[in-house]
């Protein structure tokens, strides 16, 4: 399949399996190593199963893309293969529904940014099956890079796959883990855009995109919800706002079911950059939308590293230093009129959950725990659940949090270690979107606070005994840096803050 734009075709009917999920300085040779073991986390010996693979498989080939228009709805087809040998054909439909007349005809019009953003995407959608082979060598064939673009790529690769070098015992380097090796004839260039001053929010269920979807909304602010792979805290997050899903823009992800085959085999897997593959189809869904503004609800927390003195974190791609080198990628070689950001990239995940402590119509439809994402619970044994907890207990009082988790999570001994991670007593934070370990000790000497003379739940009370007094409430009023939000928008958080 080469790199074509069908306007419009019939579409082939294949059978997927659904899912969810700078140009600075920096250590070319950093590596994934520890001698920390994350609670709950096996940690997979597979430094010779990496090798044997890279071996085995010398060759990963980006072999091109396809772009559809069916029945309003814009559809992403990518095709990739691992030596020849195993052959990959992901898909993802982007359903804009009523919310542009004629599609076809607005792709028409924007045909170069629509091929390049196709291009794009599929270069991050690739990492889920390369990471299977780990190939030293990556292929790509529908489009040209330059080498400023060739290094952006492999340091997103290398620091996105943080996580799963480290819990597979993998210990690459970033001179040799891949080379990129681009030959196509096409060098995609910037080009112009018009874009309104409006914004596009994706919605991802928990308390974070509430509060940006809320705030802009009662700002008065045009905004287009935007939902990859719909589930119910994401559909009762627009619904609990006051919007119908015919509102929102939906991106329905898949992939080939022969990677889940793979999984099961002696292939390698683990986590890869969620949220830098929705910051390139976000451009898309900006693209032909017109909203001109993405914004995302990535927090300071992000920031910190999950294993200290390391540049391994779960969020990177949620960083500011992504977000930096993102916008940096767009402006050079897609176009300078988008502009991505963090809305809440200036907060704490304190300051957050004191603005979310007061949006009440949220509090019974958002979810925040991956294990309990399929039914859409709260699973109350994870650490993202006790994060959870401890941040809506700050503000909310524990008998409110453990309604609304459904557990009393502080009085669960069984989470000791958990905890532990959490404010910093272990050696490693969970490898989740958690905040730091000092916002989580701020906000126990919050809830210490709030509970006077009554009796403190078990968590709690070892937490006091440990006698952290340095740990005293934050000023909410300040606002972190750096962050790309615009003053006018600095203000109405400053304004729900006080």
């Amino acid at each position: 399949m080469g790199n074509r734009l069908i306007l419009p075709a019939r579409l082939i009917k294949i059978q997927f399996l659904k899912i969810a999920g700078d140009f600075h300085t920096f250590a070319l040779q950093t590596r994934y190593t520890s001698k920390f073991i994350p609670t709950g986390m096996a940690r997979l010996r597979n430094q010779k199963l990496f090798d044997q693979l890279r071996k085995q498989n010398p060759v990963f080939t980006y072999t091109g893309y396809e772009i559809t228009v069916d029945e309003g709805n814009l559809v992403l087809e990518f095709s990739f293969n691992i030596n020849d040998k195993f052959f990959f054909r992901p898909r993802s439909v982007i359903r804009t529904g009523l919310l542009i007349g004629d599609l076809a005809g607005k792709i028409e019009k924007i045909r170069p940014l629509v091929s390049n953003l196709a291009f794009q995407i599929g270069m991050i959608e690739l990492i889920s099956y390369w990471k299977a082979s780990c190939s030293p060598e990556l292929r790509i064939l529908p489009a040209n890079l330059t080498s400023e673009q060739v290094i952006w790529w492999k340091k997103l690769y290398f620091h996105g796959l943080g996580e799963f070098f480290y819990l597979n015992s993998i210990e690459p380097d970033f001179e040799s883990f891949v080379d990129i090796r681009p030959a196509g004839a096409t060098f995609f260039e910037a080009v112009t855009v018009d874009l309104e001053d409006k914004f596009l929010v994706p919605i991802g269920g928990g308390k974070d995109s509430a509060v940006t979807l809320s705030l802009l909304m009662n700002q008065g602010e045009s905004i287009l919800p935007l939902i990859m792979n719909p589930r119910g805290a994401t559909i009762e997050t627009i619904r609990a706002a006051g919007l119908e899903m015919n509102q929102v823009i939906v991106i329905e992800r898949t992939i080939d079911p022969l990677l889940i085959t793979m999984n099961n085999m002696e292939f390698l897997n683990g986590h890869t950059p969620f949220s830098a593959m929705l910051a390139f189809y976000s451009l898309m869904c900006s693209a032909i939308t017109g909203y001109g503004n993405i914004a995302l609800s990535n927090e300071s927390s992000a920031n910190e590293s999950t294993i200290p003195g390391t540049m391994i974190n779960h969020q990177y791609s949620k960083s500011v230093g992504f977000e930096r080198d993102f916008r940096e990628y767009y402006k050079a070689g897609i176009s300078d009129d988008f502009n991505y950001f963090s809305f809440l990239r200036p907060l704490s995940e304190l300051q957050i959950a004191k603005i979310f402590s007061s949006l009440k119509v949220y509090h019974d439809v958002f979810r925040s725990c991956n294990a309990g994402s399929k039914t859409d619970s709260w699973c109350g044994k994870c650490p993202k659940c006790l994060f959870t907890h401890i941040m809506l207990s700050a503000f909310l009082g524990i008998r409110e949090a453990d309604r609304i988790i459904g557990r009393p999570m502080l009085d669960d001994a069984e989470l000791q270690q958990t905890f532990n991670e959490l404010a910093g007593y272990s050696e490693i934070k969970p490898f989740e979107c958690v905040g730091t370990t000092l916002e989580v000790k701020q906000a126990l000497r919050m809830i210490a606070r709030r509970m006077n003379d009554e009796p403190l739940p078990f968590l709690l009370r070892a937490f006091i005994q440990k006698g952290d007094e340095i740990y005293d409430e934050p000023d909410f009023q300040v606002m972190e840096e750096p962050h790309f939000v615009r003053e006018k928008l600095v203000e109405i958080l400053k304004l729900h803050l006080l």
